[in-house]
């Protein structure tokens, strides 16, 4: 980078390594075992992610009606746990058992166990078994998938017929597990109209935390979207927790599911990551989960029989692979840029921190770099973290459209009440910069002025004192996933 000296690397961490996280991956669809665990958890395992939302598979597990077959998902949490990781668990889908509709369905997707008296006595004893058998080894139990989408919850979506199911299983999930939490919610669109139904029909009074799902290509959605959730807790149920379970985008053109349309890429996948999962840490999410570890099949709208209508591939991993003809996932699972950037990410916010917003304040000068003036428009959007021992990093980036530009120019901060050495990550590659002090002009007792620094289209991060410590960064050769240029 211009006139800044490149000093290492961001170190990886294992998941073993990280003792405390806000950032999470998801794990989904093995219920539907579209792809192989095993060849995928030794690279997860090496993001340094604490949380994988994993699902339940009502359907996969009760097989015979009142026998329930665990050994499947025991397998898998068992091997996130040895590995260092926080299985949570999103309770899904229908039962062909008890529903004609779940039988048609693709791995009975979208069909709530709402039809009959049988169907849903089936889900709470099922419910009941599941927190039963999981005891001490999950905690968080979230409350189906996306109630509010037309695939997931294909009888149409409506708050007091997902309340109806969410309210006695709630009750189920404290019964029989008093330490483990429900979670509401994971909800596809941030409508406040139907989360105030369900808080009005009570179900906000018997979970313990609010989970959504986001997808976008815009920044000030994603901010609005955190920003809107918390408010909502804190009007219905103040200081109830805030978790994203879901979001994430396409690494190329031609896949199927959210943000399709766009003319995606590794390059633009990674920046999406960086930029949201920080707006999510940003806005107060306990954590915040990208979809997914691995390429695969979306599958909503799949009917049995018919193995066309669930050929329909999703490149949301950070993980990439190839497909057989029956849509499971096959070949070398092989890292995309996106996986060092969750590195990256995973690495550095590791830890204790708290968001705070921080005494730094651009103030555009000129810029001969760009033969012009720095940046300082509504599109740069930034914020501060705080460690326990007082070390601080702020964040910023420029929000500009990840479709149709690479941005790229300067920014001039003036810096007050952060002293310590300063470095520059950058959070797309993991790249670690000292500054000069042509660019870190030092005014004593934590003050600075920062000349033209370099400000992208992804996520910078401005360290001060040891919120990155020295074992964080290799100064060696370090062998990590080529970047895309």
């Amino acid at each position: 980078m211009d006139r800044l000296t490149k000093i290492g690397d961001v170190r990886a961490k294992s998941a073993r390594e990280v003792n405390t996280s806000r950032l999470g991956i998801g794990f989904e669809k093995l219920d539907r075992a579209v792809f192989d665990p095993e060849k995928a958890y030794a690279p997860l395992a090496k993001i340094g992610v604490k949380y994988v939302r994993i699902q339940s598979g009502w359907q996969r597990t009760e097989r015979e009606k009142g026998k329930y077959d665990f050994s499947w998902l025991d397998g898998i949490v068992d091997r996130l746990i040895s590995d260092g990781m926080i299985p949570w668990m999103n309770i899904v889908y229908g039962n062909e058992l008890y529903d004609e509709r779940a039988a048609e369905a693709y791995g009975a997707v979208g069909c709530p166990p709402l039809f009959s008296d049988e169907a849903f006595e089936a889900w709470i004893a099922y419910v009941r078994a599941l927190v039963a058998h999981f005891r001490g080894r999950v905690r968080d139990y979230e409350i189906w998938n996306e109630p509010d989408g037309r695939g997931t919850w294909k009888c149409g979506a409506d708050p007091l017929d997902y309340a109806r199911l969410a309210i006695p299983t709630a009750q189920a999930i404290h019964e029989c597990d008093p330490d483990a939490r429900a979670l509401l919610g994971a909800m596809c669109r941030a409508n406040m109209v139907f989360f105030a139904g369900l808080a009005e029909a009570g179900a906000f009074d018997v979970c313990d935390a609010l989970t959504y799902h986001c997808y976008t290509p815009s920044d000030k959605v994603m901010a609005d979207s955190i920003r809107s959730m918390r408010a909502l807790c804190d009007y219905y149920k103040p200081g109830m927790p805030v978790i994203q379970g879901e979001s994430g985008t396409q690494s190329r053109s031609g896949g199927n599911g959210a943000l399709k349309q766009g003319v995606w890429s590794e390059r633009r996948q990674a920046k999406y990551m960086a930029r949201h999962l920080i707006i999510d840490l940003l806005g107060g999410a306990e954590f915040a989960s990208y979809f997914s570890c691995m390429d695969m099949i979306e599958a909503l709208n799949g009917k049995n029989g018919d193995t066309a209508s669930w050929l329909d591939y999703g490149y949301f991993g950070v993980l990439g692979a190839e497909f057989d003809e029956n849509g499971f996932a096959i070949g070398d699972y092989k890292p995309k840029m996106s996986y060092r950037t969750l590195q990256v990410l995973a690495s550095v916010l590791s830890g204790e921190w708290e968001v705070r917003d921080l005494p730094v304040m651009p103030r555009p000068d000129v810029s001969k770099r760009i033969f012009g003036t720095d940046v300082n428009d509504f599109e740069t959007l930034s914020g501060g973290f705080v460690r326990p021992d007082g070390s601080r990093a702020y964040v910023y980036w420029h929000a500009s459209d990840l479709m149709t530009s690479e941005y790229e120019a300067t920014v001039t901060l003036h810096v007050a009440g952060c002293p310590g050495e300063v470095r520059l990550v950058d959070l797309l590659d993991g790249s670690v910069y000292s500054l000069p002090e042509s660019i870190a002009e030092p005014r004593g007792d934590g003050r600075w002025i920062f000349h033209n620094l370099p400000i992208k289209d992804h996520p910078m991060l401005l360290t001060f004192g040891d919120f990155l410590n020295s074992g964080d960064v290799c100064t060696d050769s370090y062998l990590h996933i080529p970047m895309v240029k």
